[in-house]
């Protein structure tokens, strides 16, 4: 039986500054995405129906397959194409979930992709449908490097010079709200983005005061040779640090401490 394969790249935001609200609420960030060679895969073949089977290390952090956002993806692109058929859907989940990487972002990109191939409909509902799931989808289903302004929806692709870097991740293993990280914004606009070297992630030190262990992990990456770049990725909890060689970024991935989950990749 025929079995289509679709990575979904774990996302990482180079740099996020929050800058205000927009008229329906949600907030209003500059930001850099970026995406990595590794991260959650999904699989599907043909099915009379559709459905989700799900696998992997982060499996037991899941909910219902029903409720989740992959599948939510699948049912409106059958909707909206008006496919009678369905799909047996595969996801393996490497990424840890809630943890600022756009794991369910790019679970939900990834089936946009993988469908619009199996059911060979326009790539136009799928780029309807992707805002409509979350502001990180869109940016995920291009899973290429980009500056979202607005909500981080509204998309421009851009050279981040940063192509093949070594790079490497860390997650203390704690989940962290986005919608709580958020709402724990006081409100100030500490100015635009525009060279993301120089750049900050806005929602660090609300992560950090809410889970001292991200500040922990900044503070180890900050000391490895070779780091040249340390940031907290979305909302959290995971980390990330730039590296000047794959040898140093090699040397660092080792002597993480074993309690925290790690993912040695490059980015796309």
């Amino acid at each position: 039986m025929m079995e289509l394969v679709e990575p979904a790249p774990a996302k990482l935001n180079l740099a996020l500054h929050v800058r205000g609200k927009l008229p329906d609420g949600r907030h209003r960030i500059e930001t850099i995405f970026a995406f990595c060679t590794d991260g959650d895969r999904l699989a599907v073949t043909p099915a009379d129906d559709l459905s989700l089977k799900i696998s992997g290390p982060f499996v037991s952090d899941l909910g219902s397959s029903d409720e989740n956002l992959a599948l939510r993806a699948a049912q409106a692109l059958q909707e909206r194409a008006g496919v009678k058929g369905g799909a047996a859907l595969a996801l393996t989940k490497n990424l840890p979930v809630a943890s600022g990487i756009g794991g369910g972002s790019a679970d939900a990109a990834a089936t946009l992709r993988l469908l619009t191939r199996l059911w060979a409909i326009d790539p136009k509902h799928a780029a309807a449908i992707a805002p409509t799931l979350g502001a990180d989808v869109p940016a995920c289903l291009l899973s290429m490097t980009a500056r979202g302004d607005g909500a981080g929806d509204d998309l421009q692709l851009t050279d981040a010079g940063v192509s093949g870097k070594p790079v490497l991740l860390i997650n203390p293993r704690v989940e962290v709200s986005t919608r709580e990280v958020f709402a724990r914004w006081n409100g100030e606009d500490k100015g635009s983005l525009d060279d993301w070297r120089d750049g900050r992630n806005d929602l660090e030190p609300i992560a950090t005061a809410m889970v001292p262990l991200v500040g922990a992990v900044l503070a180890w990456l900050s000391v490895q040779q070779g780091a040249e770049v340390v940031r907290m990725s979305g909302s959290g909890a995971t980390c990330f640090a730039l590296f000047d060689s794959e040898e140093a970024r090699d040397a660092a991935s080792v002597a993480v401490p074993r309690e925290w989950w790690k993912l040695a990749t490059y980015l796309r």
